[in-house]
């Protein structure tokens, strides 16, 4: 690997914090392991955690390409791995035909010709083996919501990072890629993919972490504003929405609460505000319910306790 090795846990924590991305211990542990035992990291977790960001400052943090991957139901092989350019293909054989070459060679010569590397589309898994000097880092985003036969044939690949394409042969890795899949856990990943991966999942953020967060990516905000919408945000969690709101949610709400120059929470800017932290008419309805004024008191006497 050609970026600077990480020795300990400290050093990865050290280096996601340089790229404002604060980890726990436990997260940190296992994103150091992962790479020193060059093993895919799968995480799963609520929605809006964090998970998918973390692939993200690993690609920056090692300055390894960052491919993705987002799987949904029925994706297969002609999305993931690799395709033909058809049409492409089609132009070559139709200027053979038109400078007579298409009569001087032999069938085998011509499908030679179209079956070309020129004309293979890599997909995201085929570009992430292929021949590089700094591991890429491959994102699988939800792999939860791929099909059983995908998740059975991208655990042969995860396995030996080979992969066949019939008309050119096999393409190895030779430097593997770093691999992070997630989950959001709308299904059961498989037992063998799980034990192909170090595991971890990912938490909300405690209090006190979740303000590091607002106070790192929004610094415009003042540190009292930034102490209210994580607290709002922390008893919202418990309410038992239907999307509860994640680490994204707080940074977007306190973003939009500083350009709208707001300096402290009050009834009529978390109205105003609500549908940059909620994204369902239900969730915004139950907070309603329960009382804005009542959250707007919580957000205060949680952002106060712990100055």
């Amino acid at each position: 690997m050609s970026f600077p090795a990480l020795t300990s846990v400290a050093q990865v924590r050290n280096a996601l914090g340089g790229q404002s991305y604060l980890a726990d211990e436990g997260l940190a542990t296992a994103v150091f392991l992962a790479l020193s035992l060059k093993r895919p990291l799968l995480l799963e977790g609520e929605a809006g955690v964090g998970k998918t960001e973390l692939a993200k400052v690993i690609a920056a943090m090692t300055g390894g390409e960052l491919i993705r991957l987002q799987c949904y139901e029925g994706i297969d092989a002609s999305q993931a791995v690799y395709d033909w350019d058809y049409s492409r293909q089609l132009l070559h054989l139709r200027a053979a035909e038109a400078s007579g070459e298409a009569m001087s060679k032999n069938t085998s010569l011509l499908e030679s010709e179209l079956y070309n590397e020129r004309f293979l589309i890599k997909r995201a898994l085929l570009r992430a083996i292929d021949n590089r000097t700094t591991p890429a880092v491959l994102l699988i985003d939800e792999i939860d919501r791929a099909d059983d036969e995908f998740e059975a044939y991208l655990l042969e690949i995860l396995s030996d990072f080979q992969i066949t394409v019939p008309e050119l042969g096999t393409f190895s890795a030779t430097t593997p890629p770093i691999v992070v899949l997630t989950s959001n856990r709308t299904r059961d990943v498989h037992d063998a993919l799980k034990r192909r991966c170090l595991y971890h999942w990912v938490e909300h953020p405690n209090f006190e972490r979740e303000v590091a967060i607002v106070r790192l990516r929004v610094p415009q905000i003042a540190e009292s504003l930034a102490r209210q919408v994580a607290a709002a945000v922390e008893a919202m969690r418990a309410l038992n929405l239907y999307k509860p709101p994640g680490v994204a949610e707080t940074i977007d709400w306190a973003t939009a609460l500083g350009q709208l120059g707001i300096l402290e929470l009050d009834e009529t800017s978390v109205a105003a505000t609500l549908g940059t932290v909620l994204k369902y008419r239900e969730d915004h309805e139950r907070v309603r319910e329960t009382g804005i004024a009542d959250l707007v008191k919580q957000a205060f006497d949680r952002g106060l306790s712990h100055n």
